[in-house]
């Protein structure tokens, strides 16, 4: 069933989480307010009617969806705390460190840290938190800027046996991204197979509101078929132009170079497979207002 996020907290410091956050208890107090603000409801079948297990705290009894033995469920059913064995107030540290870290912070880090036992339950964990941050569709308004990007080490660093061969783009065997920027707002980015004018505007469409008052892109041909449906500015950068009143696409540009040094100077490599993860991660702590807990409002 269809869910909507609750609004997200601003950032927090040690201080203010350690005081918000002191024991496992406060960690299930708000995790329940935030999941269900307006009172429980049962994961499965959204039912309002549900009953609290009397010797067992945080966790309810649900009828409507299965009448004979009834549903019980906990805190943390259908969300990505579900299954796991470390305590709630650890999964919240993880996930503060993760959004207070400007250029990332690495699993093996994570794991030293947290003092873990295994990098895997380190690596396992964060891969959760960072899919929970890929926001649903959202459309982008007041002015946009839209730009792409390769994502990569270069082919002059690779063993021989792993080198493409090839000078620039795809060829070069990097990752390709496509991003969009609201200005003082939201980052949404993604990662493509291919680099075309077609999956250029069809990202453009869905992620942009048809009600932007500017979108601004450089002067790459795959962007020329959106200026009949948006209000289109383009920077010429072949010609030295980079700001042309309100028409530049530094916002992403910067978004793209914060996120280029984190790849390098934290995480090292990032594979294509897992690039998606890494992309909405810093995606979420670069728009505004930072997220502290991602997870469902409502069911699965």
């Amino acid at each position: 069933m269809a869910t909507r996020r609750p609004r997200p907290v601003h950032q927090m410091t040690e201080g203010q989480f350690e005081a918000m956050f002191p024991d496992e208890d406060a960690c299930k107090t708000y995790l329940v307010k935030r999941r269900w603000p307006k009172g429980i409801i049962c994961p499965r079948c959204g039912a309002v009617k549900v009953f609290p297990v009397g010797s067992m705290p945080f966790k309810w009894q649900c009828y409507q969806c299965a009448p004979d033995q009834g549903y019980r469920f906990s805190h943390i059913a259908g969300t990505i705390f579900e299954n796991t064995n470390k305590p709630l107030r650890q999964w919240f540290k993880v996930v503060h460190l993760m959004t207070t870290s400007k250029k990332g912070i690495s699993s093996l880090q994570i794991q030293r840290q947290m003092g873990f036992g295994s990098y895997e339950t380190a690596l396992n964990m964060t891969h959760k938190i960072r899919a929970a941050m890929i926001e649903p569709a959202t459309k982008l308004g007041g002015i946009v800027e839209v730009d792409e990007t390769y994502v990569g080490g270069k082919d002059m660093w690779r063993h021989w046996d792993k080198k493409s061969g090839g000078t620039g783009g795809l060829a070069s065997g990097k990752t390709p991204v496509i991003g969009a920027v609201q200005r003082k707002g939201n980052v949404i980015a993604r990662v493509l197979t291919n680099v075309t004018a077609k999956a250029a505007s069809d990202f453009v469409r869905e992620v942009v509101s048809d009600k932007v008052s500017l979108l601004a892109t450089d002067d790459w041909s795959g962007y020329e078929r959106l200026k009949k449906e948006y209000p289109h500015g383009v920077v010429d950068h072949s010609k030295h132009q980079y700001v042309v009143g309100a028409i530049h696409t530094n916002t992403i540009e910067g978004f793209w170079s914060i996120f280029k040094r984190g790849v390098v100077g934290t995480f090292y490599k990032v594979s294509a497979k897992y690039m998606p993860l890494y992309v909405a991660s810093f995606s979420s702590k670069m728009s505004a207002p930072k997220p502290i807990c991602p997870f469902p409002s409502g069911g699965r």
